[in-house]
Parts: structure tokens; sequence; C-alpha cells
């Protein structure tokens, strides 16, 4: 008698016809599907006795849980770590393991173990790192850390195109909203090389903090531009920062590009304008972390990846006037 084969996610997202990624957040009830979906995609799993990988591992016994250690700075409000998480969960949970954010005790530990671990939100000089490390080499950081299993964008690569699209403009005075920590830094440097390639003269009065937040992106510029400091371009190192900039040029009755050339950081969706911007394959850096993390969990030797960006060129730049 012919053994009966057992469905995947693989099944259940080609009959209801959609991606492995939604099923996936259908089924760890995440938002982000329509009503329509998600039923359609129960119904599926219903009439084929589907049951995920992960469910099948808990009820015997066994579970490939990673854990999520996160900054306890507010990152999770920003829709780019937003995304970020889901696509690692997506990623993890195609690969038969369970994403569980995990609390950390007085001495910077993991409370609850896991067969790997993945730090988000890492700041300078930030603990977690050498303790896990040393006492927890299954680890992999979403940043850059010599001596650990880390993944990172192509930071300093994409704010120097981005600048760089400015000056080809023929802008010559660029501003940049930066922010602190280590993602700040690099993509000022970035900017920086740019300028110095291209024999543009830097000013510091044309850095702002912008803190990788709208509001203070917004508050910089607007308190820069009423003091006298004038540019044409800007870059602004997130897409949030950058939109905070537009509004304050807008409320200056200042015109985007017209006026004022602005250039984001990570494509995020949904902005509500086409912003000139650089794309971060989130999805890539996702599946990268996944690749990383079997290999220490194997306990293979550390390494580090560049994920590539893009420069994606929409309608917040024109040439200089």
């Amino acid at each position: 008698m012919q053994q009966r084969r057992v469905p995947t996610i693989s099944d259940v997202a080609r009959l209801a016809g959609v991606s492995t990624g939604t099923v996936s957040r259908v089924l760890n009830r995440r938002p982000g599907v329509r009503p329509e979906t998600r039923e359609r995609v129960l119904a599926v799993v219903e009439r084929l006795g589907y049951v995920p990988m992960a469910a099948a591992r808990e009820l015997s016994g066994h579970t490939n849980k990673v854990g999520v250690l996160v900054s306890p700075r507010v990152w999770k409000y920003s829709p780019y770590f937003i995304l970020l998480f889901e696509a690692l969960s997506d990623s993890l949970w195609n690969e038969n393991f369970k994403l569980e954010e995990i609390p950390l005790n007085a001495a910077g530990q993991p409370m609850i173990e896991a067969e790997g671990y993945i730090v988000l939100g890492a700041h300078d000089h930030d603990p977690r790192l050498e303790q896990m490390v040393r006492q927890h080499p299954s680890t992999v950081l979403v940043g850059v850390q010599p001596g650990m299993f880390w993944v990172a964008p192509d930071d300093p690569g994409g704010a120097y195109r981005a600048t760089e699209h400015l000056i080809k403009l023929g802008h010559r005075e660029i501003a940049h909203l930066s922010a602190a920590g280590q993602v700040g830094r690099e993509r000022f440097e970035g900017y920086r090389q740019a300028l110095e390639d291209y024999r543009v003269p830097y000013r510091s009065e044309l850095v702002f903090d912008g803190a990788f937040s709208t509001l203070p992106a917004y508050r910089a510029v607007r308190r820069a531009w009423e003091q006298g400091v004038r540019f044409s371009g800007l870059f602004a190192a997130s897409d949030e920062m950058a939109l905070g900039a537009i509004a304050a040029l807008e409320d200056l009755n200042l015109r985007i590009p017209q006026d004022v050339s602005v250039v984001g950081f990570d494509d995020l969706p949904d902005l509500g304008r086409p912003l000139t911007t650089v794309r971060q394959e989130i999805p890539e850096i996702a599946r990268t972390v996944m690749q990383l993390l079997k290999e220490a969990i194997s306990r293979a030797p550390p390494r580090g990846v560049r994920v590539p960006v893009q420069l994606v060129v929409r309608d917040t730049t024109a040439r200089k006037r």
C-alpha cells in the first residue's frame, strides 16, 4: 500500500495561489494579509490537513527555536525593523525554525535557551555582542562586528551612490541627515567619501542629526534653514528622515525637487510619495541571516556578508536649476 505524502507549506501556497511567506503570516496570525486571502489559506490548510513542521516538532518535544535579542531602544516601532522582523520570521519558518523574541537578564544573557540567536538593534559598545560570541557562538548579528557572524547592507556604498547622484545632477551644497551609531556612521562615511572623490568641499554645518526619525529630522532641517544654512541637495540616511526633511522644506515654501533634491535610504513601502532612495533588499538580508545561522549552528568559522544595495531614482531629485 502506497504511503500518503505529507503536505508541505509549498502545497498550501500553490493551492491557495499565494507565496509561502503569506502562508507563514496567516499561520503565525501576523497582520498584513487581506481577510479573504487569510480565509482561503486556512481553507486549504484544513482541506490538506497540513501541520506546520514547527508545530509538529513542538508536539514531539523537538523544536528548532531561534531567539531574537532586541535592543532595549525603541527599534520595534521603526517601519524598517518591522519589515526586517517579518522577513526573518518568514525565512526561518520556511527552513523549519521558529523565531521567538527572548528577554535578557540583568547580565545581558538570554533567559531562554535556543538553538541559535539573532541580535537586532545593536549599538556602539553593546555588551551583548562579546558575551554572545563567548557563550553562544551560534549567534548572527544584523550589523557589522568582526569575530562573529554578521550580515549588513552595503551602507557605505549606498550612501556614496546617493551622494554621487546628487553631485552628478549639479548639486554642490549637499546636506546630510545623519544619526548616532554604526549605521549612521557608515552612511556618513559614504557621503563624505563621495564629496572627497568629486572634489566637493565638506562643510560640517551641512550635517544634521535626525536620529533616524521623522520629527527630529523635520526640526533639524527647519532650524538650519531658518538660521540661514542653504543647500540644494540633501541625502538622508533613512527614508523616515527624508520624509521629515521634505515636510520641513515644504513648510518653508520650498519645492521638491525644483528647489531642493532629496534622497533617502531603505526604500520603505507605502511612503505616500515617490522618493528617490537607496533600496535595501530586506528579504535577501533575512535569507543571508538564515544561511549564516545554519553555519553558526554547525560551528563553521564566523564570517560577515555585505548585501548589495541599489539606487532607485524617482521624483524627489532633479538637476540643479
